[in-house]
């Protein structure tokens, strides 16, 4: 069984970015009436790929979750930013050929997340419904996605 971690930067760096307007703004832009939380996630889409801006509707999952699957992609990073102002699960996997040790994180409501190229991690695990996130990630010809189904799945679960 894993618990769910709360959602921090630095617990989280090794899996990627995340994003949220906690802290100050790095700067005051538009008539001093709008903070700007610059360049908070780092974006690669790989040679020969594009960002996209798509809009995902999931389904709510109910805790305790079972994973079964966790997937990567190799040629591109993976951000999404929720829609809604609910709490949500992140599910992440040490890299490797084959997912390494599983972590999950509780992202609070107005987190968002970017999964560096290649992490490993579960799909996306929306707590209560609506479901949705505008996601940003890569465009491409080639294909950019790889599952691995877990040989004993793993019981994710709150504090």
């Amino acid at each position: 069984m894993i618990v769910a971690e709360t959602l921090s930067a630095e617990g989280f760096a090794p899996y990627g970015d995340v994003l949220d307007c906690s802290g100050a703004p790095d700067r005051i832009i538009n008539q001093g009436l709008c903070g700007r939380f610059h360049d908070r996630a780092q974006l690669d889409f790989g040679p020969g790929g594009r960002a996209g801006i798509s809009l995902f509707d999931a389904r709510p999952r109910a805790l305790p979750y079972r994973l079964e699957m966790v997937e990567r992609h190799p040629e591109g990073s993976q951000a999404f930013l929720p829609l809604h102002q609910n709490a949500w699960l992140v599910i992440v996997a040490a890299p490797g050929e084959v997912p390494g040790a599983i972590r999950a994180f509780l992202a609070a409501p107005g987190q968002g997340i970017n999964f560096h190229r290649g992490t490993w991690h579960g799909v996306l695990t929306p707590l209560h419904a609506p479901g949705r996130f505008a996601v940003v990630d890569r465009i491409g010809d080639t294909p950019n996605l790889e599952e691995h189904w877990l040989e004993t799945p793993v019981t994710v679960t709150l504090p």
